[in-house]
């Protein structure tokens, strides 16, 4: 009873482990179609990302504008009441019957016009920052244009690699999610997060000339042991990832190539006299 149990749990075992070989080699092949499609996906989402900036900034000039241009409309209509006054005072220093009251229109007056060179100078600034940001509203519109229209080309040329891999992609993805479903979630867990933490994407590797397949690092003959009886997912213990023997999924480990032999030099005997 105890032998079927430990029959059934070395099963197990190499079930898992087959099952994360074919689940890597179609996840592999996945990372080969998006390797196809290159910094596609990532240029199109930074010139999205460029083109709502360019808008949110024309925007924001064009709200400024209507601001500053508010600004001179009140500075104008402040002029011209500034002027109507001073035009008061002129009648009442026609009228005015002592120095006194003269010289208190004539500082009304000065008043008066310092409030209107002030007005003017405002709105000579205004008009001067609502002729900048229209000179930048123009730049980002032109900057947009030209962002739209290269995000119209790298859209239709992404979309001309993925209509041709498309159907391949959906199949392989439906082709994992079946795996997975043979896999427990804690050995599944461990695939993912170790196929994420490595460089080329490989969560699971082939014994290869005595050593890891993902970093090449030689396996101690007592681990080589253990891999090949397929009794536990057994790890690499300098890159972390799993191991399994070739023979199991039909990838013999190539042996070593024997070195070659060097060459005895042959020595020349000098002929006698």
């Amino acid at each position: 009873m105890a032998s079927e149990k430990k029959t059934e749990k070395e099963r197990s075992v190499e079930e898992r482990l087959k099952s994360l070989y074919q689940l890597q080699t179609i996840l592999s092949e996945i990372d080969r179609i998006r390797t196809l499609r290159g910094e596609l996906p990532n240029e199109v989402k930074d010139l999205e990302d460029e083109i709502v900036r360019y808008q949110t900034r024309i925007e924001k000039h064009t709200d400024e504008i209507t601001e500053l241009r508010a600004q001179v409309s009140e500075k104008m209509k402040d002029i011209e009441e500034r002027r109507a006054k001073i035009a008061r005072y002129d009648d009442q220093i026609d009228n005015v019957r002592n120095n006194r009251e003269y010289a208190f229109l004539e500082k009304e007056k000065e008043f008066e016009n310092l409030e209107i060179q002030l007005s003017e100078k405002n709105i000579r600034e205004a008009l001067a920052k609502i002729n900048q940001k229209e000179e930048e509203i123009a730049k980002a519109t032109t900057d947009l244009a030209d962002n739209r229209q290269n995000l119209e080309e790298k859209k239709q040329e992404l979309n001309e690699i993925v209509s041709e891999t498309r159907q391949e992609e959906e199949t392989l993805r439906l082709k994992a999610k079946e795996l997975e479903r043979d896999i427990d979630e804690y050995t599944l867990a461990a695939f993912k997060r170790i196929r994420g933490n490595a460089r080329n994407g490989l969560g699971i590797v082939t014994v290869q000339r005595k050593a890891c397949g993902g970093c090449f690092n030689k396996i101690p003959p007592q681990r080589q042991l253990e891999i090949k009886m397929h009794k536990k997912v057994i790890v690499c213990e300098y890159c972390g990832r799993i191991m399994i023997d070739g023979a199991l999924v039909g990838a013999e480990e190539q042996a070593a190539e024997p070195a070659a032999k060097p060459k005895r030099a042959s020595r020349r005997v000098a002929p006698k006299e």
